[in-house]
């Protein structure tokens, strides 16, 4: 276990697991004697969680060839923390100026003929050429062209190509499925794009990547890896569809954990937190965590999560509260000051950002994105350093 924390509570994201993670799924997908695959590290969402620039530093350390995230404004924080690789965004709403990434170097995506001429007149404003990338929508119905609004997008993407007006880098979609390999939708998916990247070929269109897979496609599904692969979650050695994905040996990168305020014994029949949803059986001790869901502690855990005290899980009691939660420490010693493991590595026994996903009833996406609040990160070093 690391040291009890010196604050009240606190992320502790370690990059070397990072760096681990992204190198273990290069491995992967690009096993020795196959055609490379390239690989994208999603830092979108403050790098989910995790912290964007810190954790997009470990990625290109590991060898990723390109960042995603999902805003120009995140693309944007990437160049002007120093980043000069490869990064691709996906998200914008119309109005949004293209301009200065247009300028920087990034990768923007169009769904649409409407977003292409928002491109074009950024483009023109930068005075330089866009790096550009199409999406199709081949069955998730969210972001993307439509099949029918496809050769139209494609067309004007040729035009502007001809005109010098940008260079079409990639052409990707996106699965509905993929944490469920036996999905029909999966097949029908891949059947779609193929035919995309076709229209887009017979279009005279020659992008240098075209992408489809996610974390779990890279891990389950090899015909989807095409030029390159887009690994989010798994790059944060969490599992993108758990009871499907082979052990690669990835390690999870955060821990939440804090330090008890106070301890106090319970009598039976007292009952615990906003509610009285939970009452004592017997005598026993509980402690006072110092945070809540202001935190990001979600509020559905409330007596069902469990956390990790004094080298046992200890179970949450009553409601979490905006700014503290009760854990049952079954008369064990325990005091203040002592760490509180929310969720890690599970190396050790203590809970992961899985098993707090189950007990919400959620994914572990939501649980490492959502932590936070007021609680303060600290990204720690192979050699035990941290800023």
């Amino acid at each position: 276990m690391s040291p009890p924390p010196v604050a009240r509570a606190e992320i502790v994201v370690d990059l070397a697991a990072i760096r681990h993670n992204v190198a273990t799924l290069r491995r992967t997908v690009s096993p020795e004697g196959a055609s490379p695959v390239q690989m994208m590290t999603v830092v979108k969402a403050d790098g989910y969680g995790h912290g964007m620039v810190a954790a997009a530093a470990a990625a290109r350390q590991a060898g990723a060839e390109w960042l995603g995230v999902a805003t120009l404004d995140e693309a944007m924080t990437l160049r002007g923390a120093g980043d000069t690789g490869r990064v691709l965004c996906w998200l914008a709403a119309p109005g949004e100026e293209y301009a200065a990434p247009v300028a920087a170097g990034v990768d923007v995506t169009a769904s649409s003929v409407a977003q292409l001429d928002e491109i074009a007149a950024g483009v023109a404003a930068a005075g330089s050429p866009a790096r550009l990338q199409l999406k199709v929508d081949t069955g998730l119905s969210r972001g993307g062209a439509t099949v029918a609004d496809w050769p139209d997008v494609v067309a004007r993407a040729r035009a502007g190509e001809e005109a010098g007006t940008w260079q079409v880098t990639g052409i990707w979609s996106h699965f509905a499925c993929s944490d469920e390999p036996d999905h029909p939708a999966n097949d029908a998916q891949e059947r779609v794009f193929v035919e995309a990247l076709a229209v887009a070929e017979a279009a005279g269109l020659r992008p240098e990547v075209r992408h489809l897979a996610n974390s779990a496609a890279a891990l389950l599904r090899p015909s989807s890896w095409f030029d390159l692969v887009r690994c989010g979650l798994a790059s944060y050695g969490l599992d993108p569809a758990p009871g499907h994905s082979p052990d690669l040996g990835l390690v999870p990168a955060m821990t939440a954990r804090a330090r008890l305020v106070l301890t106090k014994p319970l009598a039976a029949g007292a009952s615990v937190s906003y509610g009285h949803t939970w009452t004592a059986g017997q005598p026993t001790t509980v402690g006072l965590v110092p945070a809540g869901y202001g935190d990001g502690v979600p509020r559905h855990a409330s007596n069902s999560a469990e956390t990790w005290v004094a080298g046992k899980r200890r179970p949450v009691r009553g409601r979490i509260c905006m700014d503290q939660f009760v854990v049952d420490l079954e008369g064990d010693e325990a005091g203040a000051g002592d760490e509180v493991v929310l969720f890690g590595t599970g190396r050790d026994g203590e809970p992961t950002a899985q098993d707090w996903a189950e007990a919400c009833g959620t994914i572990s996406y939501e649980i490492v994105t959502r932590i936070g609040g007021r609680m303060t990160r600290r990204h720690v070093h192979p050699d035990g350093g941290a800023e």
